[in-house]
């Protein structure tokens, strides 16, 4: 048997229905695990909220850096909210995943009045 043959053999097996379905169905299983992943700071947006509602309370308007103090304080409050409920500190990753969710659920929360007080 030559190459050609070989290579019509192979065209003509993937060129099937069977097998044209299978490909396309781990193409869509791939692109939903890339386009539908969450960001991992999304399980802890309880925690989160609750760190900025109150990061809000403790930090006054007329402190240096209110904001960068408010976020550092809500930052540390999820982190140890982390370690208390699975008894072993959030690794650096997790850690920078919660920092980078911070600012946008205090936006979502100025949006939709939750800081007000």
């Amino acid at each position: 048997m030559n190459w050609n043959g070989l290579l019509e053999i192979i065209v003509n097996i993937l060129n099937t229905p069977a097998v044209i379905a299978a490909l396309s169905a781990g193409l869509l299983w791939v692109l939903a695990r890339v386009f539908l992943a969450k960001p991992a700071w999304q399980k802890y947006e309880g925690a989160i909220v609750t760190g900025v509602k109150l990061a809000e309370k403790a930090i006054p308007d007329e402190t240096p850096n209110a904001g960068l103090a408010r976020a550092d304080w809500a930052l540390k409050y999820v982190l140890n909210v982390y370690e208390q409920a699975r008894g072993h500190a959030a690794d650096a990753t997790l850690a920078a995943s919660i920092a980078d969710g911070i600012p946008i659920v205090h936006a979502q929360q100025e949006a939709s009045g939750g800081l007000e007080t």
